[in-house]
């Protein structure tokens, strides 16, 4: 055994630390540290969980004192919680960043292509490649938006895309994001506070830089406003402050210097839309909209919404108002669709996926509904349209009863349900309660792209499941987060 490994499994730090089958971040299967975590490992040989501690707590006060919250629903304890920090970062090289970035340029290409032909000719459903019926029955499909073309055939230019990593080391997609992807100003907070309570280790790598986010995506938003309009006025349109992702709608108008507006600070005239200001009123060229489409305008999808902008679907028509990301884009994330996005890349691209796909059966065929059904105790079972680790099965980890009423559930509605193989995902070091213990990870990069560019930052948010044994990393299901370095 190296001399740098026994001194790091040595320590206090270290003893509730183990190897699974899952791949760890930081140590190869021989028990050898990774390249890339060698610096961490010196650090961690030098000081004391003390020392760690306290620094651990500071984060957390910054955290804190910020208000770097989330909302859980429907929990009665209380609406608004602290983001849980792990303090140690999740490393990754160069050379995997780098084949992570080509695949969800492909992706990303891929996805919007798909929406502009499944709102448009249809070819892919004529040829026969993805049923009919399957994106018809998608409850995020807009047939309102058929025939309606959007500014430079972009309709999702902010995706989050799920990765896992395998046993093997391989990444593959978990899910698509790509309606209202959040997650991105936990990314770049997590960076913030990470520089402050561990300066020295931070330092020490060349770590790629992520503060350009919110530049970025201003530039991609301005990239899309309607071409009449060379100053655009852009504002990021949000449900409120009872919102989940509330703390992240102010975070990012802050950082693109835009206003930050609700539904009743915004109102249609004439197929123009205008935001109220105490100046009067102010032309508005685009909407970075953080409020689901049922939501976005009363007079055309749900008529009981306080949130939206009555009039608004019309003024998008009319192309005089641009919406990122565009109405209907859903049913390109919808998990049953997902399991064709390979299909999708070799139809449009005329290439091989870069990242596969995880292996999912649709419980809309009836062979692989009978496979499900036989086997929910193996399987992860998701609902196609849900996210956040709701109505989901993780078949291992639930109980006969749970089993019995997802059965129900699959055999009333097939097309609202997907299956997968339950994954281990890869392992990294966190400080939990004074020690170092291996948790589950998940990767969600965020990809911006205006039709000519994609813009990746070099990261993403790095989601933990801090629950011993869990899979579940979602915040909302009590996952937490981590920096993500990329090395140079």
């Amino acid at each position: 055994m190296p001399e740098q490994q026994k001194s790091v499994t040595g320590t206090s730090l270290f003893e509730r630390y183990t190897l699974s089958q899952a791949y760890d971040e930081m140590f190869t299967a021989e028990g050898d540290i990774r390249p890339a975590y060698s610096e961490l490992a010196r650090l961690l040989c030098s000081i004391s969980p003390a020392e760690l501690q306290q620094r651990q707590r500071y984060a957390d006060l910054t955290f804190l004192n910020q208000g770097i919250t989330f909302t859980v629903y429907g929990n009665d304890a209380g609406v608004e919680r602290v983001f849980p920090y792990d303090l140690l970062p999740r490393i990754i090289a160069a050379d995997e960043w780098q084949h992570i970035e080509r695949g969800l340029h492909q992706r990303i290409v891929a996805l919007n292509l798909f929406l502009h032909d499944v709102y448009h000719n249809e070819n892919i459903l004529r040829d026969g490649i993805i049923p009919r019926h399957l994106v018809y029955s998608c409850r995020h499909y807009r047939r309102e938006m058929r025939g309606l073309t959007v500014p430079r055939g972009v309709y999702t230019a902010i995706v989050g895309t799920d990765l896992v990593r395998l046993p093997d080391g391989q990444f593959v997609v978990l899910e698509d994001n790509l309606r209202v992807p959040s997650g991105v100003s936990y990314m770049l907070t997590n960076r913030a506070v990470m520089k402050r309570a561990l300066p020295r280790l931070f330092g020490a790598y060349g770590v790629r830089p992520i503060d350009h986010y919110g530049q970025a995506l201003l530039a991609t938003l301005r990239a899309l406003a309607p071409a009449h309009r060379p100053e655009p006025t852009i504002v990021l349109l949000t449900p409120g402050v009872f919102n989940s992702a509330y703390f992240e709608h102010t975070f990012l108008a802050r950082q693109m210097g835009i206003e930050l507006v609700e539904g009743r600070d915004l109102l249609v005239h004439n197929n123009i839309v205008y935001m109220r200001t105490t100046k009067g009123l102010q032309r508005v060229d685009v909407i970075y909209r953080r409020i689901d489409d049922d939501f976005l305008d009363p007079m055309i999808f749900r008529p009981d919404s306080v949130l939206g902008v009555p009039g608004l679907f019309n003024a998008y028509r009319a192309g005089t108002v641009v919406l990122a990301n565009a109405i209907g884009t859903g049913v390109a994330d919808d998990k049953a669709i997902y399991a064709y996005v390979p299909d999708i890349i070799r139809y449009y691209l005329g290439e091989e996926p870069i990242l596969p796909n995880v292996t999912t059966y649709l419980c809309d065929r009836p062979d692989e509904c009978a496979y499900v059904l036989e086997h929910l105790g193996d399987l992860v079972v998701k609902a196609v349209g849900e996210s956040g680790g709701y109505d989901m099965l993780i078949g291992p980890h639930s109980t006969r009863e749970e089993q019995a009423q997802f059965a129900e559930r699959i055999r009333a509605q097939p097309r609202n349900y997907i299956a997968q193989p339950t994954l281990q995902l890869s392992q990294a070091p966190c400080f939990i309660d004074g020690v170092i213990e291996p948790r589950h990870v998940d990767l969600r990069p965020f990809v911006l792209f205006d039709g000519e560019r994609t813009t990746i930052v070099p990261g993403g948010l790095t989601r933990v499941a801090l629950r011993r044994g869990s899979l579940v990393v979602n915040s909302s299901q009590g996952g937490g987060s981590k920096d993500t370095w990329v090395l140079y």
